[in-house]
């Protein structure tokens, strides 16, 4: 049937963009929609063109996916935070004296391309306004944050030769940043 073929192509098109069982259930309220306005005595290609226009274009339905996407509002939560919890680091490092401490330089250097990587990761996908798949990124950038998190709160613990008043901020933040984020994870791959 032609309705048919109309709704296979507007979800073949949706297919390439969104997740699965995003697609899945725009299929099922489609298919409903169209039956609805068969019943209603369309004819089959009209109620599949009036089906498709209840539901949007592929364009607008990809944007709401995207605008709505855990794994975007958690990269936007992790970049407006992230100032902060740099701040707390940078003071701690600083009253450590991190220069003095048995880091190695290539170790370090590996520490800052990583944390540059997952910003740029975070504002992809808190910037992503028409590709899932971009917004998806907002997941790679905060697992890569868990992990430089975890590698700061050991390398305090393991290298610094004192305690200083910021780590008392820097690591309960970091904690809290790690936890908030591996909660919101599992969130953002059910979507």
């Amino acid at each position: 049937m032609a309705s048919h073929q109309l709704i296979d192509a507007h979800l073949g098109v949706l297919a390439r963009r969104l997740p699965a069982d995003a697609v899945d259930e725009l299929a099922d309220g489609l298919t409903e929609t169209w039956q609805h306005h068969l019943a209603a005595g369309l004819p089959p290609a009209d109620a599949a063109r009036a089906a498709i226009a209840e539901f949007g274009t592929v364009d607008q339905i990809t944007d709401a996916f995207v605008v709505h996407s855990p794994s975007r509002r958690t990269a936007r939560m992790l970049l407006a935070t992230g100032p902060v919890v740099g701040a707390c680091w940078g003071a701690t490092l600083v009253a450590a004296h991190v220069w003095s401490w048995p880091v190695p330089a290539p170790a370090a250097a590996v520490f800052g391309l990583t944390l540059l990587a997952v910003v740029a990761a975070l504002i992809t996908a808190a910037t992503s306004r028409r590709s899932y798949r971009r917004a998806r990124l907002g997941d790679a950038g905060g697992l890569g944050l868990v992990a430089l998190d975890v590698a700061m709160v050991a390398a305090v613990l393991l290298f610094a030769p004192t305690l200083v008043w910021p780590m008392l901020v820097a690591i309960p933040i970091s904690l809290a940043r790690i936890g908030l984020t591996l909660q919101s994870l599992p969130r953002a791959r059910a979507h």
